[in-house]
This record gives structure tokens, sequence and C-alpha cells, in this order.
């Protein structure tokens, strides 16, 4: 029973990553089979991933006060619901279909920052470390985004992207009654800053604003996030056909990497709590992040580049949930959800303009010179939390706290300072109560 909320919480974080990949390949492939327009296809996308963020750092309030378990349901069970139209309808005309993706974003958002919020409560309540809660929900998070969408292409192959948005409703269903049936909510916060709904945005935001190891972190996703957008949509494809080996070398290293991830993550979830934190940071960082970018500015073959890829899948599965766990360690329970919502907007910022970026660099300079530019920004955006931020563990409760050794010198100094006891000593009866002076004194 210990592992039932752990259990639950990965079991519908499973069904609603899986559902969100899937709907990543249904719905272009839906708007673009019936329109034959690649830039409506664009803003209908874009019509679901924008409120994704925003929503959820709205949200972040609410998953304080009101809790994360309810918040989930909620944005599943709305999700499900808008995704069923189309069952009951028909296939719904454009503008619907856009409307329907603006309700999942904005319910979506929220429920996923829920279920973040609530893998370290329900890995404490399992008795599991927080490192490995975080481990095996990016392992489930990785093999989410791998199985759905592999099902995704099947379902839309074979049955239409009508029936994919079926399916996707079914999972968000699925991952509502999991939720219900066995999570439950961790103690809310009955603080003072309760009053208002902007009072406690407002504390949130000044939180991480006066968090110096936060604020380093917050800044490091912005810029890797826009970088690694720019990598992924302009400058890898552009490197790619540039060298002619088509799209099949794109797939087979991005595949590579989210397998090698899934191994690291799980690896992670093992044995990650013993690894020293600074240098697994580097490590992950460092074979994750630049790598990849200039593995491609060095121009080498194919088979070179994707071996890099899988290590930097290795890579990301072990400093993601080193960071992730970082943060629930940095920010306190009552504020978690106001905090880590207002991160992971900020995280987003970048992704939208981070093709426009890579397009830009390209024009201006060249591939190469566009990958050499990406690849020193990287370096520098994943150095700076490496030593602007303290990476020591916090001591478990109850742990002795261990003095430095003092010399023989200082120790006779503050013996020599150590003010000495009074030389009087006043004797008293075993037996008797000492009387009181003035009492005695009034019955004399």
């Amino acid at each position: 029973m210990r592992w039932r909320g752990l259990t639950g919480v990965l079991s519908s974080q499973a069904c609603t990553l899986s559902a969100n990949r899937l709907l990543t390949v249904a719905v272009p492939w839906l708007v673009l089979d019936r329109t034959g327009s690649a830039a409506q296809t664009g803003l209908v996308v874009a019509c679901q991933v924008l409120p994704y963020a925003f929503t959820q750092w709205l949200a972040g309030p609410l998953l304080d006060r009101v809790g994360p378990r309810r918040i989930s349901m909620a944005g599943d069970v709305s999700s499900a619901f808008v995704l069923i139209i189309p069952a009951v309808f028909g296939t719904p005309p454009l503008w619907l279909l856009t409307l329907m993706l603006v309700v999942v974003g904005c319910a979506d958002g929220p429920a996923s920052a829920a279920k973040r919020m609530l893998v370290p409560f329900a890995a404490a309540d399992a008795g599991q470390s927080t490192t490995r809660g975080v481990g095996l929900a990016t392992a489930v998070e990785r093999t989410a985004t791998a199985a759905g969408t592999a099902l995704a292409g099947w379902l839309v192959a074979t049955l239409g992207g009508d029936r994919a948005l079926w399916a996707a409703a079914a999972m968000l269903g699925a991952a509502t009654v999991i939720v219900t049936l066995t999570v439950s909510d961790p103690v809310r916060d009955r603080g003072r800053d309760d009053r208002t709904y902007l009072d406690r945005l407002r504390t949130g935001t000044a939180f991480l604003r006066r968090s110096r190891p936060l604020r380093a972190l917050t800044a490091m996703f912005v810029v890797t996030n826009l970088l690694d957008q720019a990598l992924m949509a302009v400058l890898l494809p552009v490197w790619a056909r540039a060298g002619g080996y088509g799209a099949t070398v794109v797939g087979l290293a991005l595949s590579t990497v989210g397998l090698a991830s899934i191994a690291s993550a799980l690896a992670s979830a093992g044995f990650g709590a013993r690894l020293p934190r600074r240098a697994t940071y580097l490590i992950g960082v460092l074979s994750s992040g630049p790598t990849r970018i200039v593995v491609l500015a060095l121009g080498l073959p194919p088979q070179v580049v994707i071996a890099v890829y899988a290590l930097a899948g290795i890579g990301s599965g072990l400093f993601n949930p080193l960071l992730e766990t970082v943060q629930v360690e940095l920010i306190p329970a009552p504020l978690r959800g106001r905090v880590q919502t207002l991160i992971s907007a900020w995280a987003w910022a970048g992704i939208p303009v981070g093709g426009l970026l890579g397009a830009a660099l390209l024009n201006a300079g060249g591939l190469d010179t566009a990958l050499w530019i990406c690849g020193l920004a990287y370096l520098v955006a994943v150095l700076r939390p490496a030593w602007r931020m303290d990476w020591s563990a916090p001591k478990p409760p109850g742990e002795p706290v261990r003095l430095p050794p003092l010399g023989r010198n200082r120790l006779t100094r503050m013996l020599r300072e150590r003010p000495s006891p009074p030389n009087r000593v006043e004797h008293r009866h075993p037996l008797r109560p000492r009387a009181d002076r003035k009492a005695v004194a009034a019955r004399r």
C-alpha cells in the first residue's frame, strides 16, 4: 500500500503524456489533411501550446490552496470531455477544432503541473527519496514520448486523425480515474497570504526573485530551451539536408536520445542519490547540451553524430532528475505550486522564438557560424549555475551538526576567556527549603 500513491501518480503521468504526444502528431496531420496549409497548421498547434505554459503559472496559487489532486482531476476530465466532441457531433470545422485545442491547452497545463507537484509527496509516502521518485517520473516521461509518438503514427495511418482524438480522450479519462482512486492530496497551505489570489501569486514571484540558486536555474532553462528549439526546428534539419543525409538520420538521432535517456533516468532513480551532485550536473549538461551542437559544427559523419546523441541522452537522463530534486529541496512545500509553475512558465518563454533565432543566425552567418554561436551560448548557460549554487544535499532531520575541529591554542584561549563561577557557595539543608528573607524580616 505504501507504493499505491507513487504508482498512481506515475501511471496517470504515463496516460496524460502519451495523450499529449498523440495530439502533437494527430492534430497537425488532421489540419494539414483538411486544409493543405502549413500556416494554418502552425496556427492551430500554437493555440494549444501557448496556453499550456501561461495557465500553469496562473494555476500556481490554486495548486497550493486547492490541492494538486483536484487540479489534476479537473484538468484531465475537461480535456477528455472536449476531445470527445468529434465522436458525438462528427468532424468539427477548423474554428471549432482550434477552440477545442485552446481549451485542452488551458486544462492540460495546470493538470501537468499538479502531477509534477504530487511526485515528491507520493515518493515520501512510499518511503523513497525525492531523487528516486523524480527519476522514475523522468523515465515515464521519456517512455511516454517515444510510445505516444509511435502510437499516434499508427492510429493516424490506420484509423485517421479523428479516431486518434478519441484515443487521447480515453487516455485522459483513464488518468482521471487513476488519480481519483490512488492519490491523496498533501497538506495544504493555510498561511497568512491566503487572503487574495494576487497576494499568493506575488508571494511566489517574490520568493523566486530572492532565491539566487533558483534564479540561476531559471535563466539556464530559458536559454537552453531557446537554443534547443533553434537546433531542433531549424539547424538540425538544415544540417541534414546540406549533408545529403535526409530525415532518416535526424529521426534516428532523436530516437537514440530518447532511448538512452530512459535508461539513464532509471539508473538515476536507482543510485542517483549517492552520486556527487556538482559533478553529475556538469557531466550531464556538458554531454547532453553543447556537444549536440558542436558535433554538427565539426562536420563529423552521421555515425559519429548518432553516437554523440546517444551520450547526450545518457547525460540528459542523469541531470534532469537532479535539477528537479534541487528545486523540490529549495522551495518550501507551501510555495511549491506557485514557484515551480512560475519557473516552468519562464522556461517555456524562449521556445516560441527559438525557431526564429535559428533562422536569423542562419541567414546572418551561415550554418557553421550559427552552430558555433549556439554551442558557445549553450556552454555559458549551463556552466553558470555550477558555481552560483550550493549543490550539497540537505542534512536529514535529527542528524547531529558536526563542528570543525579546534586547534589546541584556540581551545585553550576559549577556556581562559570563559567566565569563572562565583567563589561563594551557599549551603542549604538538604530537606529544609530556603526561607524567604523578606518574609522572615516581616515576621520579626
